[in-house]
């Protein structure tokens, strides 16, 4: 489990700105010939890829990468969905025909790691600029303290919702749900023939995982027990988050499928009028000011149970070098030279991708010094996520793909199937125990 000294508070946060799962040995297979002067770098970002400006950043990457090195990088585009939660990159790495470069989330980092494709990226990273990462970022990248991935980005989780939406409804900020019993109260006010009045996820994966542990967190329910020695799933916290979740879809305030790629989607859910609440990451902002500006929303911190403690989730996506591929130093390299270097270009190039290309809160301190100077954090919804959304917070977890499926089977069971919460909990966690006699990897956490 991921423990408290991991938690980022937004008093941390703002010192830093002022001052069925492929197992293991199935990951490599029998590598086809690969030429060591290029290095591929998948991707859903480019080229090719939406909002532009996303795109239009990876692929400057690559330019000025490419510009000054022998070694050039080849981008491959794969669509986010296909990406996140399809079998394109596992089978790529199974074939031993994987990137040399690619992006990672903490949720599918063991997958990676245990099967023995993830390159130690520490002997090119200088003491200095690691320091520079913030420490709970990029914790979930570190095995015996070595860096396996440099996180990009920063991206909690909050309440998005559509200003018109309240005013029809004769709703205002001051109505604001601040309970899980609020939330879905307000909801059925804003819930019309043609519009839910709440979103959460649906589509089972990792995502939908990552945006429920911040439900679970808050209700007091974890994965694992303190000594990670056996699951803790079967517990209170675990089965009331469980409830709420399926509370929304019984109540007909949340849908049962969602538009688009999915809840991570802002632009065919909520800037569509699909749903006046959106359970949302930072990086909505970018898209609605690029794609759907005329879209007036504002975000608060997602309300959370009686009793309960406040708290939000990071996602934080990683590039990653191929440990197996043609040539592991260059795309080594690559990726310190993208992330983790002192030249200022490193530290524009961070800024820009965080505050202007993708909103998000920087992973170094010096990039977020160097984005509070350009005012990305005096106003509107980056201020109140950087102010509020962060008042506590909790990185995204890395569990193995066994950990990651026995949560999303409960889940998808619970909110969408009218299981039992407490059986279906429970039998998660038998499934964790059964899985945890015999494990043989990185720590988990």
């Amino acid at each position: 489990m991921v423990r408290s000294e991991g938690n980022v508070s937004r008093r941390g946060f703002l010192r830093g700105v002022g001052a069925a799962a492929l197992a293991a040995p199935a990951l490599v297979g029998c590598a086809p010939a690969r030429n060591p002067r290029e290095i591929t770098f998948w991707n859903f970002l480019g080229p090719g890829g939406e909002p532009k400006a996303r795109s239009d950043w990876v692929v400057r990457l690559a330019a000025e990468w490419n510009a000054t090195h022998d070694v050039k990088v080849r981008l491959r585009y794969v669509p986010t969905k296909d990406y996140t939660s399809g079998p394109t990159l596992q089978t790529s790495f199974s074939a031993g025909a994987g990137p040399d470069v690619f992006m990672l989330s903490p949720g599918d980092f063991l997958r990676y790691y245990n099967g023995g494709v993830l390159a130690d990226l520490t002997p090119h990273l200088d003491p200095a600029v690691r320091a520079d990462f913030l420490p709970q970022v990029l914790q979930t990248r570190l095995v015996d303290d070595r860096v396996y991935g440099l996180p990009m980005e920063i991206e909690p989780l909050a309440l998005y919702y559509g200003e018109e939406a309240f005013e029809q409804a004769g709703l205002s900020e001051g109505d604001l749900p601040r309970t899980w019993d609020d939330l879905i109260a307000v909801a059925e006010r804003l819930t019309t023939p043609d519009r839910f009045g709440m979103m959460f996820e649906t589509n089972p994966g990792y995502y939908q995982n990552f945006t429920w542990y911040q439900t679970m967190w808050m209700a007091g329910g974890e994965v694992f027990a303190p000594d990670q020695s056996r699951s803790a799933f079967d517990g209170p916290g675990v089965h009331a988050a469980l409830r709420f979740w399926q509370d929304t879809v019984r109540a007909g305030v949340a849908p049962r499928r969602v538009r688009g790629s999915g809840a991570n989607d802002t632009i065919s859910n909520i800037a569509d009028g699909y749903c006046a609440m959106q359970q949302l990451g930072i990086w909505g902002i970018a898209e609605i000011a690029e794609q759907a500006p005329d879209f007036r929303y504002g975000v608060a911190p997602m309300p959370a149970p009686p009793g309960g403690t406040y708290t939000t989730s990071l996602g934080s996506w990683a590039l990653v070098a191929n440990a197996k591929g043609a040539n592991p130093e260059a795309a080594a390299e690559f990726v310190v030279w993208a992330l983790g270097s002192a030249d200022p270009a490193c530290i524009e190039r961070m800024r820009l991708w965080n505050t202007v290309a993708k909103t998000n809160l920087p992973p170094r301190y010096s990039v977020q010094r160097a984005a509070e100077e350009h005012g990305a954090f005096d106003h509107g919804p980056m201020k109140v996520f950087a102010e509020q959304v962060m008042a506590e917070a909790r990185p995204e977890p890395r569990y193995p793909p066994e950990v990651y499926r026995a949560i999303s089977d409960a889940l998808q069971a619970c909110h969408l199937d009218g299981a039992d919460p407490v059986a279906a909990a429970g039998a998660a966690a038998e499934q964790i125990d059964t899985f945890l006699s015999t494990y043989d990897g990185a720590p988990i956490h």
